[in-house]
């Protein structure tokens, strides 16, 4: 049964795929947009981006949080559609068209030093662009990524994020561990979100909430002495996007995994803060 359900997901999706590249990029953008911004409240997970909303801001008046909600919708189906001309945005004539570069002067220095680094960030926008821009920069980059549950689907983006966003893709889970020490000591950084909730990770206060929390960035930290360097993409404009690198953070020897996976949830508040609508709110966060 369940089989059946991922066959017609990707069905489904795949129709779509083909409608967007038929009726172009700044309409599909607009058609996808507003199909999630008008339907995203009857989605199940609706309810779960409410909560998780008047956890992180529970002086927000409800009015504002409904105006949050809808426009995370919108940009929801902007990403959705993104995904059919993600190969436009990986074309090196368009990509610095497209996405404005804050702070470049820091990729420049990353790469004059040459040692790895890691990128992190959360949900924000189309974040699918951030590892892309950072390998286009010359920057020898691993993903850290988490397979979809379809059996059918999860190949294709798989394809895509490999062809197109990253070549070095490392799955989420002890295997994949494994292999991003492996491309870690070959001089590779390594690129990964640190909003989602996991198993693994360690409780820390996000928004004044435990939250489990990837310890992957401060186990580096304590082991390799790197830097932890946050990014952040805002979409300006339909298919325009601003990306900003934030000064490399150097911890002290004194600081513990707590200590780093705490100050990381705060730099990502500060991120989310910014401009609450374009971070998904949809990932069980504070389970």
């Amino acid at each position: 049964m369940k089989k059946l359900k991922y066959f017609f997901q990707f069905f489904f999706i795949m129709l779509f795929f083909i409608i967007f590249k038929l009726i172009g990029h700044k309409l599909s953008i607009k058609f996808s947009g507003y199909i999630f911004f008008i339907f995203g409240h009857f989605f199940r997970s609706n309810k779960l981006a409410e909560t998780n909303l008047k956890k992180a801001f529970p002086l927000m008046s409800l009015i504002e949080r409904k105006k949050i909600l809808k426009n995370m919708w919108f940009n929801y189906g902007a990403i959705f559609s993104e995904y059919a001309f993600i190969k436009k945005f990986s074309c090196k004539k368009n990509y610095f068209s497209k996405i404005k570069v804050e702070n470049y002067e820091i990729i420049n220095e990353l790469k004059k030093v040459n040692e790895p680094v890691i990128f992190i960030s959360g949900h924000f926008s189309n974040f699918e662009l951030m590892a892309m821009c950072i390998e286009k920069f010359g920057i020898n980059l691993a993903a850290i990524y988490r397979p979809l549950n379809n059996i059918f689907l999860n190949p294709v983006m798989e394809k895509i994020r490999k062809k197109y966003i990253c070549k070095n893709q490392i799955k989420k889970g002890k295997a994949g561990t494994k292999d991003l020490l492996k491309k870690f000591k070959k001089n590779t950084s390594v690129a990964l979100m640190i909003d989602q909730r996991v198993s693994e990770g360690i409780n820390s206060n996000f928004f004044n909430h435990s939250a489990l929390t990837t310890t992957i960035p401060a186990q580096f930290v304590k082991k390799y002495n790197i830097k932890i360097v946050p990014v952040y993409i805002e979409r300006l404009k339909q298919n325009n996007f601003k990306l900003k690198f934030y000064n490399p953070i150097k911890f002290e020897k004194i600081d513990n995994i707590q200590t780093i996976t705490d100050h990381l949830n705060r730099v990502l508040e500060k991120m989310i803060i910014r401009n609450p609508s374009q971070w998904i709110w949809t990932h069980n966060r504070w389970k």
